[in-house]
């Protein structure tokens, strides 16, 4: 491993570390599930949808440049 990241410098590389979600984990599920059921319960739900549609690039369709 010492090796790897001598490489790794000597090519202008820099290691950085930090920590994320266990998306695996109870907690992360139940609150994923929470904040997705009062999204989807939210009286402007389709409107919000819409938004987020509106951003999303689908890179397999034509339409996007393909």
């Amino acid at each position: 491993m010492q090796q790897l990241r001598a490489r790794r410098r000597a090519q202008g590389m820099k290691l950085v570390q930090f920590w994320v979600p266990d998306v695996r984990s109870p907690e992360f599920l139940a609150e994923a599930r929470r904040q997705s059921l009062a999204v989807a319960n939210s009286p402007q739900e389709a409107e919000d949808q819409a938004f987020i549609d509106s951003l999303s690039i689908d890179p397999w369709t034509e339409e996007n440049g393909r």
